[in-house]
């Protein structure tokens, strides 16, 4: 049923351009919890896997490599710079190593680690950290990481990304696993919904356009991109043409898409779960500015530390809702 559903909106989008982008399915399911499956059923598929945490793989859900692997799961303890190091000594022997903790002490606690003995040297080693963003929720501040993608973003050698939804987060384990090379993949905790088709297939480099807008085009990564949706067909029930952009992969950039978005439209919002410095918008303002300067809007978080409520909570005390982007495309659309 719900692929029926969701491969009808896919169909619309793309025959009928001035449609609504998609019907929006109630099924949800968190990103962690498809990167604990996936990982599960490459490690049945290939030997060369293996897996390391930092205490953590309840949360992570490496925990289910672990149950099935045991000696090819490794327990660092809390000591995520040790992980890392570890990964990059693993990668050096031909394995494939999944290093997997919270994003906020994945990018913070072992960044000089990272940076070295992973992408200095180039190693193949992928960084799967869950837990990133504001909707880590109660833990607080603390543990939201709001900046871990312009850490990761600024390290040459390192690819980034941030799945939608279950379906993307699955599609992006399988390819990064065939990919040689440093990869920074940043999931998150709570349930999200569908928003991918079920036959999707994921590619480095690579957004998918949900449609073009005429007026308005949002460029959207992770819990966003649902919103963005949400937001993009109440803006077009009002009058004003609005597409979505699914911008999963960060770093490299789609520029292809990012130009064919700019031209088409009058106005370039960005929305994403990080601080608006460094993150999505950064590397949208970054490259529009450099080749086709056009009024760009950043919808994130703007350079504060989070606080501790529920996920929903914090979603609209930080302004990350479909009706912000609403009101800050017409406001934007008046200039």
């Amino acid at each position: 049923k719900r692929q029926g559903t969701r491969d009808k909106g896919q169909e619309t989008s793309k025959v009928n351009n001035s449609s609504l982008i998609t019907s929006h399915s109630s099924l949800k399911k968190a990103t962690r919890d498809a990167y604990g499956e996936t990982l599960l059923e490459l490690g049945k598929k290939r030997s060369d896997i293996v897996v390391l945490d930092a205490d953590l793989s309840g949360s992570t859900k490496t925990n289910k490599f672990a149950k099935a692997f045991p000696e090819r799961f490794f327990n660092l303890g809390v000591s995520e710079q040790d992980m890392v190091g570890t990964a990059a000594g693993l990668a050096l022997t031909g394995k494939i190593p999944f290093a997997s903790t919270f994003a906020v002490f994945e990018t913070g606690r072992a960044f000089d680690q990272i940076r070295l003995v992973v992408c200095y040297s180039n190693t193949n080693v992928k960084l799967v950290a869950t837990h990133g963003g504001i909707t880590v929720g109660e833990d607080g501040a603390s543990h939201q990481a709001l900046e871990d993608i312009a850490l990761m973003r600024a390290l040459p050698n390192m690819t980034v990304i941030v799945p939608a939804d279950a379906t993307e987060t699955s599609s992006v384990i399988n390819e990064i696993t065939e990919y040689v090379g440093p990869v920074y993949v940043r999931l998150g905790r709570p349930n999200v919904p569908y928003v991918m088709p079920d036959n999707y297939k994921f590619k480095i480099g690579n957004a998918y356009v949900f449609r073009i807008g005429r007026d308005v085009n949002i460029i959207a990564a992770g819990i966003m991109v649902d919103i963005a949706q949400k937001a993009a067909d109440i803006l077009t029930n009002q009058g004003i043409d609005t597409g979505v952009i699914n911008m999963s992969t960060i770093k490299p950039i789609d520029e292809k898409s990012l130009l064919r978005a700019a031209k088409a439209s009058k106005l370039i919002i960005t929305a994403e779960e990080h601080s608006v410095i460094g993150g999505l918008g950064g590397a949208v303002c970054e490259f529009l500015s450099e080749n086709y300067p056009i009024l760009v809007r950043r919808i994130g978080i703007n350079d504060v530390f989070g606080c501790s409520g529920s996920s929903d909570e914090l979603l609209n005390l930080y302004g990350l809702t479909s009706e912000n982007i609403v009101e800050t495309a017409k406001e934007a659309l008046k200039k």
